[in-house]
């Protein structure tokens, strides 16, 4: 439905698309700014992030959105669209233009959360709880900073809940490329700081200002046994210290785990435009407060002068959807966090009855697909994007197929999830967490409690350890990052090199490289190009090991480099995992060519 293609037919120009369908709104209130395209708009794998300025200039969210318009009014008939943020700089203001442009096209209902504010979760809640809901237009960058010189970013989330697919946002970005402009309808911004309930009329189009907390809320009391949460919690033995990062999930945090839960141990949770000058990012390096809080070195190992007084320390990023655990003197990865929730999942009230399947994006480690082995589950290896989880949650109720749910999914980059919504949830891996505590504490009424790392070191002796870090190299010149993939790819079957040649000799022994391919086992499509993968293995011991190389796509400029080490140890178990990776790190530098080719003697992040 371009609108602007319909001008410029009115105009009998020559750059009608005819393979765009065309309607017109009827009232006349409606302006038509004009507009020309603006380069560059391609989304990546969670929408469109750019620098806050270059949102800010003239019609560059205007072209957009009125392109998204475009493409979600195309497939799907939207009686009503969400429209929310993570709260950071310009988040207001875009809003009050996103209502003017939905309302000047003809969108009947628009749905607002009071203040503007809402978690990335608590929006696909929210859309999959109201049948009249066609889809939420999604205000963040997610855990990149925000401020007038920092990241601003738009993504889609379509009716079920579900980050855009790749079909969506390809069109979005073919629109782009022809928009003549945008349809906006004039009249007065809108009271964001409205009680919930109230409504505005713009035009032909009704703006209700709604409660952000209630359905998400509602949601995960579905999932969650709150009551027996809350009287673990009250144990004057447990003490829980949560991180919001001055992000969107931090007022949800203050209403679930300090209202209704009576968690005390709450930090940096009141929303903020720059998140008070941090990076909000739930990691080692960004959440450092929290980590020195739970008796840990900058490296996640244990701090030997001091004990932390928490049993559990978690914390969100800028949009509420990703986490990171740690416990007193243990910071769990991400792909350890998934594995035990996998190998306890019955304790969750949502996966009584067991998992009927588990995924993890590919860079992730193996330690849930040795879970779900063992417990019969089928387990599935996807490329990096929250949608790829979603096609295999919605499996049956979409596309007709096998049921895979109760399902459980995650990614290295701190994010976990299930089919509760269609996103990750920060807030849902912490109750997760706190339910696997109740229940390992069950009886447990007077001695030490069972901690963290009693946990995590129970499910390294049943299945072995999976060592895992990543190396970030942020901000690399664009070739440079690319002519490293290109030369990866040569080495694939070979390249014309044994792998004693590409090798270094030595403990790590080089086996192969392959290039990550997947063919969506629902949609049956395909997606190509998502990682270089070097295979190794242990001469001592057998035991394998990995090094994957990709490029982020979460950025707002340049590219970020990623290295994801993996080293399984059946036996030792003990130790920090940076050092334990340290030689495979140093072996797929030398054969990936990073530092000569980037010019970085080092990551700029080590998670």
């Amino acid at each position: 439905m371009i609108r602007n293609v319909i001008l410029i037919l009115l105009l009998f120009t020559p750059l009608f698309t005819p393979s765009l369908s065309l309607s017109l709104p009827t009232s006349k209130s409606s302006v038509f700014v004009p507009s020309t395209p603006i380069p560059g708009m391609k989304p990546g794998t969670s929408g469109l992030r750019k620098k806050t300025k270059q949102w800010m200039s003239e019609n560059y969210l205007s072209n957009f959105i009125q392109s998204l318009l475009d493409t979600a009014l195309d497939t799907a008939n939207e009686s009503s669209i969400l429209v929310a943020g993570d709260g950071r700089y310009y988040n207001a203001f875009a809003i009050q233009q996103i209502i003017k442009i939905c309302a000047g096209n003809k969108i009947p209902n628009v749905l607002i959360p009071r203040t503007g504010i809402m978690s990335t979760p608590a929006v696909s809640s929210l859309i999959r709880s109201r049948e009249d809901c066609g889809g939420g237009i999604v205000l963040t960058a997610s855990h990149n900073p925000g401020g007038v010189d920092e990241d601003f970013g738009v993504k889609y989330n379509e009716g079920r809940g579900q980050p855009a697919d790749e079909n969506f946002t390809d069109e979005v970005y073919e629109r782009t490329k022809v928009i003549q402009g945008f349809w906006k309808e004039e009249g007065e911004d809108v009271d964001l700081n409205a009680e919930a309930g109230t409504k505005t009329v713009l035009g032909s189009t009704t703006v209700t200002i709604i409660d952000p907390f209630e359905t998400y809320i509602s949601t995960l009391r579905t999932s969650f046994d709150f009551p027996l949460l809350s009287s673990f919690i009250s144990d004057p033995r447990v003490s829980i210290l949560f991180d919001g990062m001055h992000g969107a999930g931090g007022p949800f945090a203050s209403k679930i785990l300090r209202d209704i839960l009576g968690v005390q141990g709450l930090m940096r949770c009141e929303s903020k435009p720059d998140f008070g000058g941090i990076h909000p990012d739930p990691n080692l390096s960004y959440a450092s407060d929290l980590v020195e809080r739970m008796g840990l070195l900058p490296d996640g190992t244990p701090n030997p002068d001091l004990t932390s007084e928490f049993t559990l320390g978690a914390a969100n990023d800028g949009d509420g959807d990703r986490n990171m655990i740690c416990g007193k003197g243990i910071f769990v990865t991400p792909s350890d966090s998934l594995a035990i929730i996998a190998d306890r999942c019955e304790c969750i009230p949502q996966f009584k009855g067991g998992l009927k399947g588990v995924a993890r994006s590919m860079p992730s480690s193996g330690a849930v697909d040795v879970v779900a082995e063992r417990k019969g589950v089928e387990c599935f290896v996807t490329p990096t994007g929250w949608k790829f989880f979603g096609n295999l949650m919605d499996s049956k109720e979409a596309f007709g197929k096998k049921s895979y749910s109760p399902f459980l999914c995650g990614e290295e980059s701190f994010g976990t999830g299930s089919d509760h919504i269609r996103e990750k949830d920060g807030l849902w891996a912490v109750l997760s967490w706190i339910s696997i505590l109740a229940d390992a504490n069950k009886g447990n009424e007077e001695g030490s409690l069972v901690q963290v790392k009693d946990i995590v070191e129970e499910h390294w002796k049943k299945y072995g350890r999976h060592f895992y870090c990543r190396y970030d190299y942020e901000g690399c010149d664009s070739g440079a990052a690319d002519t490293l993939m290109d030369g990866l790819r040569e080495l694939v079957g070979g390249g014309g090199k044994a792998a004693a040649d590409v090798g270094g000799g030595g403990e790590i022994v080089f086996e192969s490289v392959e290039e990550f391919e997947y063919t969506d086992p629902v949609d049956g499509s395909f997606s190509g190009k998502q990682g270089m993968v070097l295979n190794f293995k242990m001469k001592s011991t057998g035991d394998k090991a990995r090094a994957v190389f990709r490029l982020s796509g979460t950025g707002s400029s340049g590219a970020t480099v990623r290295l994801y080490l993996e080293q399984y140890d059946g036996k030792n178990f003990q130790g920090s995992a940076p050092e334990k990776l340290k030689l495979l790190g140093e072996e797929a530098i030398r054969i990936s060519k990073l530092q000569e080719l980037t010019g970085r003697e080092q990551p700029t992040v080590i998670t």
